[in-house]
């Protein structure tokens, strides 16, 4: 499991930061993501920023009770297994893996 789950949980409860509420976190990592996007734009330093996207993704997924590295390793292992064609230039999915 992912240790630094644990640590960023306890951090949040003990500094009085939002655990519940998922609409706010989607909205704040939303928020992130565009921040990592513009700094990336205009040639930043981007690290941390994508750092925060991950860190209110895992927040989600800890509200939801969602194991988001079994969930991350089953979906790298379906697309693996997925079949893609391009397609006018694009890369798509033509067949889904299926167990």
């Amino acid at each position: 499991a992912m240790i630094y789950k644990k640590i960023y949980n306890e951090n949040k409860i003990n500094k009085g930061f939002n655990v519940t509420d998922i609409s706010k976190k989607f909205c704040l990592a939303y928020g992130e993501m565009a921040e990592a996007y513009e700094a990336y734009r205009k040639k930043k330093i981007f690290r941390q920023e994508l750092a925060d996207v991950v860190i209110y993704l895992l927040g989600i997924s800890e509200i939801l009770g969602i194991d988001l590295e079994k969930e991350i390793l089953y979906k790298i292992n379906k697309n693996i297994h997925s079949e893609y064609k391009v397609i006018n230039g694009v890369t798509t999915r033509v067949k889904e893996y299926e167990e």
